[in-house]
């Protein structure tokens, strides 16, 4: 189980900081005579089908809407595998991080809504500060070193996880379209199959994913959010092989194992590169004070600082948990900053909130997340690194 949780930070630690390049480049070379590249790069329409079922979407809806989903399928399986035989498995276990999460997705929320509570329009990105980017922030944690304590980062991995959990419930609620009754009726069919599969002890992933790319594809016609497929088929991938338990081999573990690398250094940083590209020219003093910026960046820094720790603190102070081993409280001060770094997840529920070439916001979001996510990464680290010096030397 330790070499697990090492290898899931190293793999989360690289491909953060290849996120932070990703995104880098991004700006660069849509900043540059090369945008019209970017650009066309992202509008390339893309075709597949099958018979008379056909998808037809440019290049950076396949990304959004089809490679995000492997994204939200790794999420699942993590998800499913600490509540089965992890971090929160416990209820113990869960106290802490659980309380730091709903104060770090609660606060930001509110922050968001009170900057632009007057504006029908905008009150849309009210959940894009909720989210914290575990692959951006391990991989600012990671330049630290041995400095930080495992505890810490294990505080974060679970809050991380019931966060992305509370954002996968807000997708499915408040950012789904117009719904199609067939369409959703074929997914719940897909579903009931994987279900009954695995009550029936099958193990083989093959026929796993060829009905989970059914779900996929009835999902994305039904109105819901794609992405929900990659979660709900995470889930029914069994944990343990029911056919032969002393057999260490599980069909969870393996999907998981095989995939997060894919999603690491690949998914990831390909969907940074192709949301991250905002253009600069004719940035104004007021392309940062917009109330829809103001609000995430804000949110972002301000209120997932104020709840991650404020929640956290209080839930230490009734006795109802204790503080990370090893960890002092200006760590976890610096561990709730850097829980303000929304990147990922901020920029995937922003293309929903403010759809692009539909919502006058489009763009305005991301300046706000990048603001507030390069800002809690800054002064995350500088805690950090103040906190943590200082702990050595107590």
């Amino acid at each position: 189980m330790r070499h697990t949780i090492i290898r899931f930070f190293q793999l989360e630690a690289a491909g953060g900081l290849l996120l932070i390049a990703a995104a880098a480049l991004a700006l660069i070379i849509n900043n540059s005579p090369l945008a019209w590249l970017y650009n066309a790069f992202l509008e390339t329409p893309v075709v597949a089908g099958i018979g008379a079922v056909q998808i037809a979407k440019p290049l950076l809806l396949w990304i959004n809407d089809g490679l995000m989903a492997l994204f939200f399928l790794v999420i699942g399986l993590e998800v499913k595998r600490e509540i089965l035989a992890g971090h929160l498995s416990k209820p113990s276990q869960i106290v802490l991080p659980g309380a730091a999460a709903i104060g770090g997705m609660l606060i930001p929320a509110l922050v968001y809504v009170a900057l632009n509570r007057h504006d029908t329009t905008a009150m849309a990105g009210w959940a894009i500060p909720m989210a914290t980017d575990i692959a951006f922030a391990l991989g600012v944690l990671a330049l630290l070193g041995k400095r930080v304590p495992l505890s810490l980062k294990l505080f974060l991995m679970t809050l991380a996880i019931i966060d992305d959990l509370g954002a996968i419930i807000v997708i499915a609620l408040f950012y789904s379209g117009e719904l199609s009754s067939m369409a959703l009726s074929l997914a719940a069919a897909s579903l009931v199959a994987l279900v009954l599969m695995n009550r029936l002890g099958v193990v083989r992933l093959a026929p796993y994913l060829l009905i989970g790319v059914v779900l996929w594809v009835c999902v994305l016609k039904s109105g819901v959010h794609a992405t929900l497929a990659g979660v709900a088929l995470a889930f029914c991938i069994p944990l343990r092989n029911a056919q032969n338990p002393a057999r260490e081999a599980s069909p969870l573990l393996i999907l998981e194992h095989s995939l997060h690398p894919w999603v690491a250094f690949a998914i990831l940083p390909l969907f940074a590169f192709a949301n991250a590209g905002v253009p600069l020219a004719g940035l104004t003093l007021e392309s940062f004070t917009h109330p829809v910026a103001m609000g995430i960046a804000a949110g972002l820094l301000v209120g997932k600082t104020v709840g991650v720790f404020g929640l956290t603190w209080l839930a230490v102070a009734c006795g109802l948990a204790r503080l990370p081993n090893g960890a002092n409280w200006g760590q976890v001060l610096g561990v709730s900053i850097l829980c303000g770094i929304g990147f990922t997840m901020s920029l995937f529920v922003g293309s929903l909130a403010f759809e692009a070439g539909v919502s006058p916001f489009a763009g305005v979001d991301r300046m706000g997340i990048l603001t507030g996510s390069i800002l809690a990464a800054v002064l995350g680290y500088g805690v950090m690194a103040l906190a943590s010096r200082r702990n050595e030397t107590d």
